[in-house]
């Protein structure tokens, strides 16, 4: 008996060629990545590198220069309100009414929403521990990102769109924070999309990352992937790279002449190291992500 074949889930979110600009300053170019259902994606890169211009253009804030953004299956040049409602949003600046309390802001923000499910809502103002009485005024800057949270989750989206949400957090409520959206994920299959500049933070959370720099994807899988493709090797003067090797990062070695054998970082995928037979030394994720945005020479 023939088996079926097996149908892969369509990608939640998926965007292909996005490209944005600011008079002359190209801040995304031409940027693909897909999420797939159930997964919590970290979209990593430093200060500056795209990724709130990214995220307001996946929520219809600002429209892309050209590209194409696809949500549910729904493909679209903007976000439509639609799409929207779909989406529980965390922007990196919380942005409230400062006289409505938490409860009123809920009852403002759930008439947007059909889904919304008023006894969640004040399940996780319970859970996060945000005074439902208290005016947003009054709120500290972690308290304010529980409730955006709450906000964003009390609508049962399939889908969540944090844009830098632990930004100004002290490390245990960054932690908390981390461990509620993974207990969404895990428990309610709910997707996140979280962007963040933090190592340490889709390393604790996210099952996939891509990791963007100046606009452009560089990498987009695994991190245990990542720690397999990019090792540092020593380059020899005229020797040509083998087949599938992209120098990452290059070292200018005081003292060492042009001729000399120079250590560089590089990007090859299993197949091209198996082949050409190098070995390379492993490097822990923070000698990889910097050698993924940082500069290209450095002295050592």
């Amino acid at each position: 008996m023939i088996e079926p074949p097996v149908l892969e889930e369509e990608a939640v979110l998926e965007v292909k060629e996005l490209r944005r600009s600011f008079r002359s300053v190209t801040a995304v170019d031409g940027l693909s990545f897909s999420v797939n259902p159930g997964e919590i994606y970290g979209f990593l890169g430093v200060n500056g590198a795209g990724k709130t211009t990214t995220i307001r253009m996946l929520m219809g804030i600002i429209a892309p220069d050209s590209g194409t953004i696809s949500l549910h299956g729904e493909t679209s040049k903007r976000t439509t309100l639609k799409q929207k409602q779909k989406i529980g949003y965390v922007s990196q600046e919380q942005n409230f009414y400062p006289w409505m309390t938490a409860e009123m802001l809920g009852k403002f923000v759930g008439g947007l929403y059909p889904t919304w499910d008023s006894d969640e809502y004040k399940r996780l103002l319970e859970v996060l521990e945000v005074p439902k009485n208290r005016k947003v005024s009054g709120l500290s800057g972690g308290m304010r990102i529980k409730l955006a949270l709450a906000l964003a989750i009390a609508p049962r989206p399939p889908l969540l769109i944090l844009d830098e949400p632990t930004a100004g957090l002290d490390p245990v409520a960054r932690r908390e924070f981390l461990e509620i959206i993974t207990h969404q994920a895990r428990e309610y299959g709910r997707t996140t999309f979280f962007s963040t500049h933090l190592l340490d933070e889709v390393e604790r959370a996210a099952d996939r990352v891509g990791i963007i720099h100046r606009g452009r994807k560089r990498f987009e899988g695994k991190l245990s992937e990542l720690r397999e493709r990019v090792r540092r090797i020593e380059l020899v003067p005229g020797q040509p790279l083998p087949m599938g090797f992209e120098i990452w990062r290059e070292f200018d070695v005081e003292g060492v002449g042009e001729e000399s054998v120079r250590p560089v970082i590089v990007d090859a995928g299993a197949e091209a190291w198996e082949a050409s037979g190098v070995k390379g030394e492993r490097l822990s994720l923070d000698d990889i992500f910097i050698a993924c945005v940082g500069i290209s020479t450095t002295r050592i």
